[in-house]
Protein backbone atom coordinates (compact mmCIF):
# COMPACT_ATOMS: atom_id res chain seq x y z
CA UNK A 1 0.00 0.00 0.00
CA UNK A 2 1.63 3.27 -0.70
CA UNK A 3 1.56 6.21 1.76
CA UNK A 4 -1.10 9.21 0.98
CA UNK A 5 -0.28 12.47 0.18
CA UNK A 6 0.76 14.73 3.42
CA UNK A 7 -2.23 16.54 2.19
CA UNK A 8 -5.00 14.17 3.42
CA UNK A 9 -3.96 14.28 7.09
CA UNK A 10 -4.52 10.85 7.31
CA UNK A 11 -2.28 8.54 9.37
CA UNK A 12 -0.38 6.34 6.55
CA UNK A 13 2.13 3.25 6.89
CA UNK A 14 5.30 4.21 7.44
CA UNK A 15 7.74 4.68 5.02
CA UNK A 16 10.34 4.49 7.82
CA UNK A 17 9.68 2.41 10.90
CA UNK A 18 11.22 3.93 14.15
CA UNK A 19 12.15 1.32 16.60
CA UNK A 20 10.62 2.07 20.59
CA UNK A 21 14.42 2.94 22.01
CA UNK A 22 14.74 5.55 18.78
CA UNK A 23 11.28 7.12 19.44
CA UNK A 24 12.03 7.19 23.24
CA UNK A 25 15.28 9.45 21.99
CA UNK A 26 13.52 11.59 19.19
CA UNK A 27 10.47 12.34 21.75
CA UNK A 28 12.61 13.34 24.48
CA UNK A 29 14.98 15.51 22.19
CA UNK A 30 11.67 17.07 20.97
CA UNK A 31 10.22 18.54 24.30
CA UNK A 32 13.26 20.79 24.62
CA UNK A 33 12.34 22.59 21.31
CA UNK A 34 10.21 25.27 21.27
CA UNK A 35 6.81 24.58 19.76
CA UNK A 36 7.52 20.75 20.49
CA UNK A 37 4.04 19.84 19.61
CA UNK A 38 3.75 21.05 16.19
CA UNK A 39 6.95 19.58 15.18
CA UNK A 40 7.31 16.11 13.36
CA UNK A 41 10.86 14.22 12.83
CA UNK A 42 11.63 14.62 8.85
CA UNK A 43 14.03 12.18 7.80
CA UNK A 44 15.94 12.64 3.91
CA UNK A 45 18.14 11.42 1.88
CA UNK A 46 20.62 14.37 1.19
CA UNK A 47 23.32 12.08 -0.80
CA UNK A 48 25.25 9.29 -1.70
CA UNK A 49 28.39 8.23 -0.53
CA UNK A 50 29.48 5.14 -2.01
CA UNK A 51 27.39 2.26 -2.04
CA UNK A 52 25.07 3.54 0.97
CA UNK A 53 23.24 7.21 1.21
CA UNK A 54 23.60 9.68 3.18
CA UNK A 55 20.86 11.58 5.49
CA UNK A 56 19.31 14.52 6.97
CA UNK A 57 17.52 14.30 10.47
CA UNK A 58 15.33 17.01 11.73
CA UNK A 59 13.05 19.42 13.46
CA UNK A 60 10.89 20.61 11.25
CA UNK A 61 6.95 21.83 11.42
CA UNK A 62 4.64 19.12 10.60
CA UNK A 63 2.46 21.76 8.47
CA UNK A 64 5.26 22.18 6.50
CA UNK A 65 4.94 18.70 4.54
CA UNK A 66 3.49 19.11 1.04
CA UNK A 67 1.57 16.74 -1.22
CA UNK A 68 3.34 13.79 -1.75
CA UNK A 69 5.13 14.08 1.51
CA UNK A 70 4.55 10.82 3.28
CA UNK A 71 3.42 11.61 6.60
CA UNK A 72 2.85 8.61 9.64
CA UNK A 73 1.86 8.76 13.15
CA UNK A 74 4.17 6.61 15.25
CA UNK A 75 3.20 6.23 19.12
CA UNK A 76 2.74 10.17 19.58
CA UNK A 77 6.00 11.32 16.67
CA UNK A 78 5.01 12.80 13.56
CA UNK A 79 7.57 11.15 10.83
CA UNK A 80 7.95 13.11 7.70
CA UNK A 81 9.73 11.96 4.59
CA UNK A 82 9.89 14.21 1.76
CA UNK A 83 8.41 12.59 -1.53
CA UNK A 84 11.83 12.64 -3.17
CA UNK A 85 13.28 10.38 -0.43
CA UNK A 86 10.03 7.84 -0.06
CA UNK A 87 11.86 5.49 -2.31
CA UNK A 88 15.25 5.56 -1.24
CA UNK A 89 13.69 4.82 2.31
CA UNK A 90 11.16 3.07 2.18
CA UNK A 91 10.89 -0.42 4.17
CA UNK A 92 13.90 1.52 5.97
CA UNK A 93 14.10 1.35 10.06
CA UNK A 94 15.42 4.39 12.26
CA UNK A 95 17.30 2.65 15.53
CA UNK A 96 19.16 3.63 18.69
CA UNK A 97 22.63 2.15 18.79
CA UNK A 98 24.63 2.30 22.22
CA UNK A 99 28.00 1.42 20.07
CA UNK A 100 30.57 4.36 20.95
CA UNK A 101 29.08 7.30 22.06
CA UNK A 102 25.56 6.06 20.99
CA UNK A 103 23.10 7.74 18.90
CA UNK A 104 20.38 7.31 16.32
CA UNK A 105 21.26 4.79 13.23
CA UNK A 106 19.41 4.59 10.03
CA UNK A 107 19.46 0.68 8.78
CA UNK A 108 17.96 1.35 4.93
CA UNK A 109 17.88 -1.74 2.64
CA UNK A 110 18.13 0.01 -0.17
CA UNK A 111 21.26 0.94 -1.76
CA UNK A 112 22.29 3.93 -4.41
CA UNK A 113 22.18 2.73 -7.90
CA UNK A 114 24.96 2.59 -10.04
CA UNK A 115 24.94 6.04 -11.70
CA UNK A 116 24.23 7.83 -7.90
CA UNK A 117 27.22 6.19 -6.57
CA UNK A 118 30.40 8.78 -6.05
CA UNK A 119 34.14 6.03 -6.10
CA UNK A 120 36.38 7.34 -4.11
CA UNK A 121 39.11 9.06 -5.93
CA UNK A 122 41.49 6.94 -8.02
CA UNK A 123 39.26 4.05 -7.44
CA UNK A 124 40.47 1.58 -10.69
CA UNK A 125 38.16 -1.34 -10.53
CA UNK A 126 38.62 -1.74 -14.37
CA UNK A 127 40.66 -4.79 -14.11
CA UNK A 128 39.10 -8.45 -14.53
CA UNK A 129 40.24 -8.99 -10.90
CA UNK A 130 38.35 -6.25 -9.45
CA UNK A 131 35.12 -7.11 -11.65
CA UNK A 132 35.20 -11.25 -10.13
CA UNK A 133 35.55 -9.53 -6.58
CA UNK A 134 32.53 -7.31 -7.18
CA UNK A 135 30.42 -9.55 -8.58
CA UNK A 136 31.38 -11.80 -5.19
CA UNK A 137 30.42 -9.11 -3.09
CA UNK A 138 26.75 -8.19 -4.75
CA UNK A 139 25.78 -11.71 -5.59
CA UNK A 140 27.31 -13.25 -2.49
CA UNK A 141 28.21 -10.98 0.44
CA UNK A 142 26.14 -8.12 0.00
CA UNK A 143 22.64 -10.07 0.66
CA UNK A 144 23.96 -11.28 3.73
CA UNK A 145 25.20 -8.67 5.31
CA UNK A 146 22.09 -6.63 4.43
CA UNK A 147 20.05 -8.11 6.98
CA UNK A 148 22.39 -6.19 9.91
CA UNK A 149 22.13 -3.22 7.27
CA UNK A 150 25.72 -3.53 5.93
CA UNK A 151 27.33 -3.02 2.85
CA UNK A 152 30.94 -4.12 1.67
CA UNK A 153 31.96 -2.11 -0.95
CA UNK A 154 35.31 -2.87 -3.63
CA UNK A 155 37.22 1.03 -3.69
CA UNK A 156 40.58 -0.62 -5.05
CA UNK A 157 43.11 -3.41 -6.27
CA UNK A 158 46.82 -3.71 -5.70
CA UNK A 159 49.19 -6.30 -5.85
CA UNK A 160 46.08 -9.30 -5.52
CA UNK A 161 44.92 -7.36 -2.11
CA UNK A 162 41.10 -6.43 -2.19
CA UNK A 163 40.66 -2.89 -0.21
CA UNK A 164 36.83 -2.68 1.14
CA UNK A 165 34.82 -0.38 2.81
CA UNK A 166 32.18 -1.21 5.12
CA UNK A 167 29.49 0.81 5.28
CA UNK A 168 25.41 1.42 6.52
CA UNK A 169 25.39 -1.38 9.67
CA UNK A 170 28.98 -2.40 9.81
CA UNK A 171 30.36 1.13 9.70
CA UNK A 172 31.75 1.93 13.78
CA UNK A 173 30.59 -1.63 14.57
CA UNK A 174 32.64 -3.29 17.27
CA UNK A 175 32.00 -6.76 15.19
CA UNK A 176 33.25 -5.34 11.56
CA UNK A 177 36.59 -7.19 12.07
CA UNK A 178 35.03 -10.23 13.12
CA UNK A 179 32.46 -10.00 10.02
CA UNK A 180 35.29 -9.26 7.43
CA UNK A 181 37.92 -12.35 8.84
CA UNK A 182 34.99 -14.90 9.39
CA UNK A 183 32.84 -13.65 6.54
CA UNK A 184 34.09 -11.53 3.58
CA UNK A 185 37.54 -12.35 2.93
CA UNK A 186 36.30 -16.39 3.32
CA UNK A 187 34.07 -15.70 0.49
CA UNK A 188 35.79 -13.47 -1.70
CA UNK A 189 39.24 -15.87 -1.42
CA UNK A 190 37.11 -19.27 -1.61
CA UNK A 191 35.98 -17.79 -4.67
CA UNK A 192 39.03 -15.88 -5.82
CA UNK A 193 41.90 -18.42 -5.06
CA UNK A 194 44.83 -16.33 -6.29
CA UNK A 195 43.33 -13.53 -4.06
CA UNK A 196 46.06 -12.76 -1.45
CA UNK A 197 44.68 -10.90 0.94
CA UNK A 198 41.46 -8.47 2.23
CA UNK A 199 41.74 -4.81 4.24
CA UNK A 200 39.67 -3.08 5.70
CA UNK A 201 40.01 0.72 4.75
CA UNK A 202 36.78 1.99 6.41
CA UNK A 203 36.94 4.79 9.13
CA UNK A 204 35.10 3.19 11.89
CA UNK A 205 35.44 5.97 14.18
CA UNK A 206 32.43 7.86 11.41
CA UNK A 207 30.24 4.98 12.00
CA UNK A 208 27.70 6.88 13.35
CA UNK A 209 24.55 8.56 11.66
CA UNK A 210 23.54 12.20 12.08
CA UNK A 211 22.07 13.24 15.48
CA UNK A 212 19.51 16.46 15.60
CA UNK A 213 19.77 19.38 13.45
CA UNK A 214 18.00 22.70 14.74
CA UNK A 215 14.89 22.73 13.02
CA UNK A 216 15.31 24.19 9.50
CA UNK A 217 13.47 27.17 8.94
Amino acid sequence: MEPEPAGTGAPVPPVIDVTPAARAVVLEARAEEDGAESLALWVEVSGAQGATFSYDIYFQARADASDGDAVSDLGGLAVVVPETSVTHLSGARLDYSEEGEGGLVIVNPNTPSRAERVLPEGADLSSELAQRIVAVLEEQVNPSIAMHGGYAELVGVDAGTAYLQLSGGCQGCGLAKVTLSQGIEVALRDAIPELVSVVDVTDHASGTNPYFEAAKK
